[in-house]
């Protein structure tokens, strides 16, 4: 199979695949779900990391049993094969480098059951994260994973990415929050890892191991998650500081007091002046740091949660402290955090967007080094993020028409990378590896951990043709 890349034509064809695979593809999913015809097949060979390559053919699922089929049939013929979502990931984890097969599982999109009882719900991987906290919320739970893709990305590209977002803080990531899971190998063998309960001692933890592993072991067909009680009532703080070690001084103090925030959120010096420049949020003078703090809980407790976090979050360095009253202050508030995506667009055509995490106390190290490297290279660097758990969104933006900040923008980013290893960090926190850190991860890994990760790689999928030049590098 001839390797594809990010400027793949169009005029790639088919004609690579045998035709008697094409034939029993066909077979296997009905000729209408199989698409050839290479404009067709050229949407999904895009991802949110705006990378591109062309598959050599598309096939939608719609039951476990045919997932097993297509797998089967790209092991006997030693086609690649990637599974997708909505293809909302930034790493570019569902481009298609190897050509092959793309196997989209928008279509296995039901809610097979949900035990309210038991606190649960049998998903297929193509429903929406919004579907599900639609559907829990009617019986009074809520799913915990809350990336801001929500609206349009799948549980099975959570389950792949080990997805995350704000609640993270207090509820957790993807990882704690699925019981168990269905999933075929790469020699289309159907495996059931997990249980019904939150407590099992059984044999290895295949569900953790799966979760985060970016379709490179198994494709998943059906979850079952662990829903959440939805709390009765949530307040919004909002906390401007003079500069980042005040901020993560009072990050450290709220995390070390016995109420678990629900959200504790970051934003730099560079992202509050942008917000500034580019929405009409007032914001005081000389901000150096900004949290946005969510306390939830029992209403009859809230009073004394969100007094307990205002004194923790006090410190010299603040210069305002704002709570809000009602939904609608706390709407305003948030006005802030969500201009700051519009601004990133707008203050530069290019962006590299990096999810590192650092341990809590070591953020104003990284904002620090951050502002050595953006002199250095003279590339823009703005950062936010989820300051409970040190897991920073890192953005170079830079202008491919401008010719130094195109030479410029790799080389600073295998810089950021070094700093965070160097700080005792790790290079994703809910993106994943992908495309875009694989040739990274031998910083961040030793040769004998990442040697026995490609073992299990090969126990999983012995002909590597699951999502092949993904998280390893080659």
């Amino acid at each position: 199979m001839t390797r594809r890349t990010s400027d793949a034509s169009s005029a790639s064809v088919t004609a690579e695949l045998p035709r008697r695979f094409l034939e029993e593809l066909r077979a296997a999913v009905g000729a209408e779900n199989v698409l050839t015809d290479p404009a067709e097949r050229w949407t999904y060979g895009y991802d949110n990391s705006r990378k591109h390559a062309q598959p050599d053919v598309v096939a939608f699922a719609a039951t476990h049993e045919q997932v097993v089929a297509i797998v089967r049939l790209c092991n006997e013929f030693g086609v690649p094969i990637v599974a997708r979502g909505r293809g909302t990931g930034t790493a570019g984890g569902a481009i298609p480098t190897a050509g092959g097969l793309v196997l989209t599982l928008e279509r296995m999109d039901r809610i097979l059951e949900t035990d309210a009882a038991n606190r649960l719900m049998r998903v297929e991987p193509g429903v929406l994260n919004q579907t599900v906290q639609d559907e829990a919320g009617k019986h009074g739970f809520f799913w915990p994973p809350d990336p801001t893709s929500a609206a349009f990305c799948t549980v099975g590209g959570n389950i792949a990415l080990n997805a995350a977002g704000p609640r993270a803080v207090k509820y957790g990531a993807t990882r704690e929050n699925v019981l168990g899971l269905t999933a075929v190998t790469g020699s289309g063998e159907t495996l059931h890892a997990g249980f019904l309960t939150t407590k099992s001692v059984v044999g290895y933890d295949l569900t953790r191991l799966i979760i985060g592993s970016e379709g490179t072991l198994a494709i998943v067909t059906e979850a079952i998650l662990k829903l959440t009680p939805r709390p009765e009532a949530r307040r919004t703080l909002q906390a401007v500081y003079r500069d980042i070690r005040a901020a993560t001084e009072a990050v450290v103090a709220v995390m070390a007091q016995p109420v678990t925030p629900c959200a504790l959120e970051f934003m730099d010096g560079a992202s509050i002046e942008m917000i500034r420049n580019y929405s009409k949020a007032a914001l005081p003078h000389g901000a150096g740091a900004m949290l946005m703090i969510e306390v939830d809980g029992q209403e009859a407790a809230l009073d004394a949660a969100v007094a307990a976090v205002s004194r923790a979050a006090r410190n010299d360095g603040l210069i305002e402290l704002t709570a809000a009253a009602t939904r609608e202050d706390a709407e305003a508030l948030w006005v802030t955090r969500k201009a700051l995506s519009p601004a990133l667009r707008n203050i530069a055509p290019n962006k590299l967007n990096e999810d590192v995490v650092v341990p809590v106390s070591r953020i104003p190290e990284l904002i620090d080094g951050l502002a050595a490297l953006s002199k250095e290279y003279g590339i823009p660097i703005v950062n936010f993020g989820h300051a409970g758990n040190g897991n920073i969104h890192v953005n170079l933006l830079y202008d491919t028409q401008d010719p130094a900040q195109e030479q410029n923008a790799l080389p600073c980013l295998a810089r950021v990378f070094d700093l965070v290893i160097a700080l005792g960090g790790t290079l994703s926190g809910e993106h994943g590896i992908g495309l875009a850190k694989r040739d990274y991860i031998d910083r961040a890994i030793d040769p004998a951990t990442l040697g026995l990760m490609r073992a299990i790689k090969r126990q999983f999928d012995p002909k590597g043709i699951l999502n092949p030049g993904k998280i390893f590098p080659p």
